[in-house]
């Protein structure tokens, strides 16, 4: 199907124009503006033509995040043809240095050779869908000896993997309410699609966070704040309604927070009071040490929950734990022989794809890479990503930038501040940052949106290069077109 061209501005400067003048942009910045988004167009037209046409029919949220009007004209995804290492290709023929690496998936780069092969020799014995797949159990035992997770189960996604660790949470504490923290992500389920109350003083008081979030689903969340020791006083005052707290160890808008201490007192808690503790590992799971972030900190938790990385591309979500609570999926142990049966009220889990061979077969591939190389794979790209960021913030020193980088492992970013109390001069500059991204991507250089990024096995020093020069150039041209002062 043939794609027609974006239907044109009759008058964009004009229209700009308008818009600028909205914002409060003076005319060297309205000037500057005109001219970088004629060229980011028409080196992403493909990309925009396909976002135009199929408007009326796909609905995608992506299509249509980070949305400004000052920057409407370039607000569409980049469309992907192609992938190999730390390098992708749009569908325009750019190439980039990819530091998105399937928003968390690839640790070992795109298409990594040892799951390529694996997948190819699968593919010849078919899909034995509805049949036990033949590597479930070598793969989950697998995860326990990475983990030292008990038991493991397998769902698709990680959205469903926290509504089913919060299920087992429930069914086993026979309590209703979960406490989570505010800035952490933990999927689209409507469970978790909560914030904080800003209309009631009482703490952790909740509030859906979307429009068409059931109000009745807040009532059994709390909503409270990471790394703070009133937040364990909450926990603790709500103990006996509360099933479990989930945690994202290190969140990724926030990666220079990594509160040991507190996790380690919010394990001490919750084991006192009964209360499981899940852990959302799936970005920091496999990655910043084998066991995650539970080796890493010394905490363990009742319930992990994993994915991303372990699907080697595939679409994988993991919960792990210990048998107290994952026994509620299958009623626990019993053997073949004897008159034992399962002993344990279950609750319900299910999914047609879960198990899925392929995503067994890539699974059990990283898993074995993983497995072989042993620490110093993380211990390596976590110092690299180290050093990465600390080039970075030489650059934002010596010119004058107020950017900090911080990295937790291999993932790095921009230090961020409470949105709750972000100032007029803090949303300008949001949207410098956001315009920075867009120089950046330009230049052939995938990050967030908000500057942040992720550190593969397969990027390079001279990855590294490219990017601390492209955000030179951006920097430079930003400054030129009178966004920044340096």
């Amino acid at each position: 199907m043939q794609t027609p061209l974006a239907k044109p501005i009759a008058d964009f400067s004009s229209v700009l124009a308008a818009r600028a003048a909205s914002a409060g942009l003076n005319s060297r910045q309205q000037a500057y503006l005109e001219q970088f988004i004629t060229q980011y167009d028409q080196r992403h037209r493909t990309s925009k033509q396909l976002a135009q046409t199929y408007r009326p029919v796909l609905a995608d949220a992506r299509v249509a995040a980070d949305f400004d009007p000052l920057l409407k004209e370039m607000v569409y995804p980049i469309v992907g043809d192609r992938a190999a290492g730390s390098r992708a290709w749009d569908a325009d023929g750019n190439e980039y240095v990819d530091f998105l690496m399937g928003f968390g998936v690839h640790l070992l780069g795109h298409n990594p050779p040892v799951v390529q092969q694996a997948l190819i020799e699968r593919l010849q014995q078919g899909m034995a869908l509805g049949l036990q797949s033949d590597l479930a159990g070598e793969v989950a035992a697998l995860i326990s000896d990475l983990t030292g997770m008990e038991r493991v189960a397998f769902s698709n996604t990680g959205t469903e993997a926290v509504m089913t660790a919060i299920r087992l949470a429930r069914a086993t504490t026979k309590r209703q309410k979960i406490a989570l923290f505010a800035g952490s992500y933990h999927g689209h389920f409507d469970g978790t699609l909560i914030k904080a109350d800003p209309d009631q003083t009482a703490a952790g008081q909740a509030i859906p966070r979307f429009p068409g979030v059931p109000a009745a689903i807040a009532q059994d969340v709390l909503v409270l704040q990471y790394d703070d020791p009133r937040s364990l006083e909450i926990i603790k005052t709500h103990a006996a309604q509360l099933a479990a707290v989930l945690v994202e160890p290190v969140q990724r808008r926030r990666l220079n927070l990594q509160p040991q201490a507190f996790l380690q007192q919010l394990r001490q808690l919750t084991q006192d009071q009964g209360i499981a503790l899940i852990f959302d590992e799936m970005l920091t799971g496999f990655r910043i040490h084998p066991g995650g972030a539970q080796a890493w900190f010394g905490v363990r938790a009742d319930i992990a929950i994993y994915g991303k990385i372990i699907g080697g591309g595939m679409p994988i979500g993991v919960i792990a734990g210990s048998a107290e609570y994952l026994d509620k999926i299958d009623g626990g142990q019993w053997q073949y022989g004897d008159d034992s049966a399962p002993q344990v009220e279950t609750t319900f889990f299910a999914g047609t794809y879960c198990k899925h061979p392929l995503v067994m077969t890539a699974a059990k591939a990283i898993l074995q890479h993983l497995q072989a190389e042993g620490a110093a794979l993380q211990q390596q790209l976590n110092q690299r990503t180290q050093a990465l960021s600390d080039r970075l913030n030489q650059y934002f020193t010596q010119v004058g930038i107020p950017i900090q980088m911080v990295n937790f492992g291999s993932l790095f970013g921009p230090v961020s501040g409470d949105a709750a109390t972000e100032t007029p001069e803090q949303s300008a500059a949001s949207i410098t940052m956001l315009l920075l991204s867009y120089h950046l991507q330009d230049q052939g250089i995938l990050l967030f949106p908000d500057g942040s990024g992720i550190l593969s096995t397969a990027h390079t020093d001279a990855d590294s290069d490219r990017l601390l020069s492209a955000v030179q150039n951006s920097i430079g041209a930003l400054a030129q077109g009178g966004f920044l002062e340096t």
